[in-house]
């Protein structure tokens, strides 16, 4: 449904894309990571046909963003980490407005003005002014302008960003929400636990190209081809640290408390010899199982040595 292949961007000699490359599936909601000024602001807005890239191509359903950008526009919805409002306006003759731009008969209109406050959990909002309404609001009717003319594709930088606990959890679900109506969404956060639940694939960006990429759940199960695996005993739980760092496979064995933690290289079946050889060295094992990390703890594994090699697209 969206695809960058090979874009490179630059400002001056800063090199906000190099070789960018990444795909989304329809019905995919993607989140994009990676510190300031990795390029994630700048791939979305060379997707949402405001920048052209250097080199490379970029695709909406196929259309090329430079040479079918009008057709492109159709297609997607964006929405700036920043959002302006027009002084004056009420929430609903905001949503009209956007809806006059792109050409929505004016019998549709209210209905569909009705739909979309409903939608963004805004019912009774359509006669109150944009300015006088809460961050989250706004966020929600930006969010909601964006559906105006039913794009396949949604784009959101920083949707969440600045938004109280509460707000948040409404545009996470909202989200949700769009992803069951069969929209692919490619969504930039600062908040990577968020992401976790809402996104079903991830990207790392640093310094204008892609670390990782991939389903949640694969990056945060794998660190470098290995599994983090945890095996919990009734006791010695450092013996049994000590006793797995010298089997093949296992690097960064560790106790902690009545557990031995560590990242285990080999298969299925290598690792249920691991484990019977465990229990015929005499401990008594309680549960063994794999521990995923967090995309808090893979951003900065990737961002801060160099990346890992995990392919998800």
């Amino acid at each position: 449904m969206i695809r960058f292949d090979g874009v490179s961007k630059a400002f001056g000699a800063t090199r906000a894309l190099d070789g960018f490359s990444l795909a989304a599936g329809r019905g995919l909601v993607y989140g994009l990571i990676g510190p300031n000024g990795a390029g994630k602001t700048t791939a979305m807005s060379i997707l949402a046909t405001l920048l052209l890239p250097d080199a490379g191509t970029a695709t909406v359903d196929g259309l090329n963003v430079v040479d079918r950008a009008a057709e492109v526009r159709g297609r997607i919805g964006y929405m700036p980490d920043f959002f302006g409002v027009y002084d004056g306006l009420r929430a609903g003759e905001y949503l009209e407005f956007f809806a006059a731009a792109h050409q929505i008969p004016v019998q549709r209109r209210p209905g569909l003005v009705k739909t979309l406050l409903e939608l963004v959990n805004l019912p009774d909002k359509a006669g109150v002014y944009v300015d006088s309404l809460s961050r989250g609001m706004k966020q929600r009717l930006a969010l909601a302008r964006c559906l105006v003319h039913d794009p396949d594709v949604l784009i959101l930088d920083e949707p969440a960003s600045g938004l109280d606990p509460r707000a948040r959890a409404e545009m996470k679900e909202i989200i949700r929400q769009l992803k069951r109506l069969d929209k692919t969404v490619l969504i930039s956060s600062h908040i990577l636990p968020e992401l976790a639940e809402i996104c079903d694939r991830v990207a790392i960006m640093e310094a204008g190209k892609l670390v990782v990429s991939g389903p949640v759940a694969e990056i945060t199960a794998v660190s470098q081809g290995a599994r983090r695996l945890c095996i919990e005993v009734l006791d010695r739980a450092t013996e049994l640290a000590g006793f797995l760092s010298t089997r093949p496979g296992v690097s960064e064995a560790h106790a902690d408390g009545t557990a031995a933690g560590f990242f285990f290289s080999g298969d299925r079946k290598e690792q249920a010899a691991l484990l019977q050889a465990v229990i015929e060295g005499g401990w008594s094992v309680v549960e063994c199982g794999e521990v995923r990390r967090n995309l808090e703890e893979v951003f900065m594994a990737v961002t801060g040595e160099g990346g890992e090699n995990i392919d998800g697209n």
